[in-house]
């Protein structure tokens, strides 16, 4: 194909009377953006949601008779669009009033009162009540059934974004619109209650919700209540990708690390001690790259999928029941972390685990299923206590008058503060990949000099990757994928023999933990335009590059923990408090 035919064809537009040349039938929406000049939405995610349902983008168009969507009305040559006309903003505030007068306007004690998406747009429009279209309202009971999360049809506007991000982002399709007209109402088929599906709890539609008709149980009440308690001893990590998004609560840019911030603010909290997940993450490395050797040499269960997204494991058991086998039997780095607080922790500091409460951060609301499984528990208690997200962390925060853009920076405590740049990449799509072929790479070779250590192959945002590696007589071929539609399409090509890899890394979430459920929300008009994703993801890469240890079996505290107290890495007691076991569930049971 020449340059010439490659080259996209232009039209002439003008919007709010300046001339424009842009891509012939690109949206009003992407035109106008492209124009720099700002179109309200609410129920346009780009690619997953472009259904002109919610009507705030309406524009004027020059010789149309109507009002149109701007997020799905293509440009013309000569078109003449008005963005900001009386009738368009009198329209748009019809609509905002139209929305409120079916509303629970209770948006003071409301989880996203500032955050609100709904709100903002209030605000701009000048729009305070709903009186004018007074009369029957809607009332829901809140559905609390799932462990992770709470839906409150009291405050849906119906916009249905969470609907696409179950369906398009993850493939799992368990919510959607019930009844028509005015009874309208998001559920699950058959108004089951949503912890009686086969939701796996990732959070994606939390994340894309922009009122507050969605969000996690709040377990915010009960580690304050841990800490206030002079009996108990309370130990708190943080995941990889917390330090890459907790600043956005705090209006820090989108990708800034505040992990030495986040630090001293949990120290003020009240923790007794402030440990690193990504000590963890090195931690499982060890085992799964173990695991995965062992497979690969001795005629094991191949491929050796990853084990650490508790949404992706929860979705191999409801939709891949027959690759649980496949499954590595490391625990995710949390709840291995938590197993050696209330085992190792406990004996170096003299405490009965009895007396420890263990607090993970984390970017993920399937975690909070994930603490509550069987066989999650190595000492007899439970690895994880509470489980809070990144945005309850904030919340915790500023309830307690922690002014966190003036505090110092702090480090972790040890022994669990060390980790290496291939722990902290763990919350990246292809980082777990990545630092297990660090440490693969060096027990094939027994080289830490003149090995790799940067796998370009298995970064980035794609949903789906992969590469084949030699290394002296051993090939391995590799696979990545993120967000379960990507898991969905990757496993049934290895089903069918259409695709053969030796070790696949799945994360639940779109680019991995950067982009949890449980992480700061991000407004459309920055997650329809901009890749937030790649700018977390940059934080964790730089800390990654900058450190003095980038291999997991580098890291210095784990060789004294395996000395001290574990034994052999896959060993006995390793397995004890560090593997588990998984369930086939079907797709309509009490999860």
């Amino acid at each position: 194909m020449s340059e010439k035919t490659k080259e996209k064809k232009m039209v002439n537009i003008k919007i709010n009377g300046i001339s424009f040349a842009v891509e012939e039938g690109m949206t009003i929406l992407a035109a106008a953006r492209q124009a720099n000049i700002h179109i309200p939405t609410l129920c346009y995610l780009k690619e997953i949601n472009e259904i002109g349902a919610c009507r705030i983008c309406v524009v004027e168009v020059k010789g149309a008779r109507t009002l149109v969507t701007a997020c799905v009305y293509p440009v013309s040559e000569g078109m003449e669009i008005f963005t900001n006309t009386p009738r368009v903003l009198n329209a748009r505030r019809d609509t905002l009033k139209l929305i409120l007068s079916d509303h629970d306007k209770e948006c003071l004690s409301c989880v996203r009162s500032g955050s609100c998406e709904l709100q903002r747009l209030c605000q701009e429009y000048n729009v305070d009540n709903a009186h004018e279209y007074e009369g029957d309202m809607n009332v829901f009971e809140p559905d609390c059934s799932a462990p992770h999360m709470v839906r409150d049809n009291n405050k849906c506007i119906l916009c249905r974004r969470c609907v696409a991000a179950c369906e398009q982002f993850q493939s799992v399709g368990v919510i959607g619109p019930n009844n028509r007209g005015f009874a309208t109402r998001i559920g699950c088929a058959y108004d089951l209650p949503l912890g009686s599906t086969a939701c796996v709890d990732c959070g994606q539609c939390i994340a894309v919700c922009p009122v507050g008709a969605l969000y996690e149980k709040d377990d915010t009440e009960a580690v304050f209540e841990a800490l206030a308690d002079p009996e108990k001893t309370v130990f708190v990590q943080t995941a990889p990708a917390v330090r890459a998004a907790l600043g956005e609560a705090f209006d820090y840019p989108v990708g800034t690390d505040t992990e030495g911030k986040m630090v001293a603010a949990l120290r003020r909290l009240g923790f007794d001690g402030v440990y690193d997940t990504n000590f963890g993450a090195d931690l499982t490395i060890l085992e799964e790259a173990h695991e995965f050797l062992d497979r690969f040499k001795n005629g094991g269960k191949l491929p050796l999928i990853t084990s650490c997204s508790p949404g992706w494991v929860k979705f191999c058991e409801h939709y891949f029941p027959d690759l649980t086998e496949n499954l590595s039997s490391c625990k995710s780095p949390h709840q291995m972390q938590g197993a050696l607080m209330k085992s190792y922790l406990a004996e170096k500091k003299g405490i009965d685990a009895k007396d420890i409460v263990t607090v993970s951060v984390m970017p993920c609301t399937a975690k909070k299923f994930e603490r509550q499984r069987d066989d999650e528990a190595g000492t007899g208690y439970p690895d994880v206590d509470h489980v809070i997200t990144t945005r309850e962390l904030a919340r915790m925060i500023r309830r307690a008058g922690i002014q966190f853009r003036e505090l110092p920076d702090e480090a972790f405590d040890d022994p669990m503060g060390e980790y290496s740049g291939g722990g902290v990449i763990f919350g990246v799509s292809g980082g777990v990949m990545e630092a297990a072929l660090r440490t693969a790479v060096y027990w094939i070779t027994n080289d830490d000099t003149n090995t790799p250590v940067d796998f370009n192959d298995v970064r980035g945002m794609q949903g789906i990757k992969d590469a084949t590696y030699t290394v002296g007589d051993v090939t391995v071929r590799v696979a990545v994928a993120s967000g379960l539609s990507n898991a969905r399409k990757l496993l049934n090509d290895v089903k069918s023999g259409k695709a053969q890899y030796d070790f696949i890394e799945i994360m639940g979430c779109p680019g991995g933990c950067i982009n949890g459920g449980g992480q700061p929300q991000v407004p459309a008009e920055v997650r329809n335009f901009t890749d937030y994703r790649e700018k977390r993801a940059k934080a964790l890469y730089t800390i990654d590059s900058a450190a003095h240890v980038r291999k997991s079996h580098q890291n210095e505290s784990l060789k004294k923990l395996y000395d001290e107290y574990l034994g052999e890495i896959g060993g006995e007691k390793a397995h004890h408090l560090l593997h588990t076991t998984y369930v086939k569930r079907g797709l309509y049971s009490e999860v």
